[in-house]
Parts: structure tokens; sequence; C-alpha cells
């Protein structure tokens, strides 16, 4: 069992940057990969960012690639993302996700969420 919570959202300006953070409790939080997913009012959740269980290997949403980096930090049990050059249409609610073992881009193949975190991007 995995228990996620997000935090680091907020209001920031467009070309401005946030740093989300996911912490996750358990003592086998490196068995898990973890994603970053984020759904817009009126939208459907949409793949953001993922991360293998050692982080060694990382996975992109085009939207974001070269914007956006996930990170983590097995020891603090939290993984991270970083979000540079912020545009409007990066606004919506954030999630962290995390499955066993595999990254997937597929909201289905993850267990366990966080509640989310609200970044709005003005213009």
């Amino acid at each position: 069992q995995v228990q996620l919570v997000e935090s680091g959202g907020g209001l920031v300006q467009a070309g401005g940057s946030l740093r989300l953070s996911c912490a996750a409790s358990g003592r086998t939080f490196s068995s898990y990969a973890v994603a970053w997913f984020r759904q817009a009012p009126g939208k459907e959740r949409e793949f953001v960012a993922a991360i293998s269980r050692s982080g060694g290997s990382t996975s992109y949403a085009d939207s974001v690639k070269g914007r956006f980096t996930i990170s983590r930090d097995n020891a603090k049990n939290t993984v991270y993302l970083q979000m540079n050059s912020l545009k409007p249409e990066d606004t919506a609610v954030y999630y962290c996700a995390a499955r066993p073992y595999y990254i997937s881009s597929g909201s289905a193949n993850y267990n366990y969420w966080g509640q989310g975190t609200q970044v709005t991007v003005s213009s």
C-alpha cells in the first residue's frame, strides 16, 4: 500500500516555474514507478511524465518535453516535477500516481493516486 500527497502547486505567470512534490508513505517506495498526470476543466486526464523505480528511465508527453523534468529521491520517498517555461495551457490539477515495477503512460495502469494540486498559469 502506498499513500501519495502532492504539494507545490500555485499561481504563476506565464514563463515562470514551479516545482511539484509527491511524498509517499511506505518502506517499499523504490519498488514503484511514479507518474504525473494532469486534468484541466472539461478535459480528460492526461499523462505528463513518468520515472522508473531507480530514476534511471523517464518518459514525457510531447507537450512538456524540454520544459518539465521529473526526478526522484528514494531516500526521501519523494518524486518531483520541475516545471519551467510554464504556459497558460499547463493550467490543471496535477496528480501523482504509482504502480509496481514498470513505468506506463496509461492512467488505468496506476494503482495509487494522490489528491492532486492545482497549478494555474496566468497569461
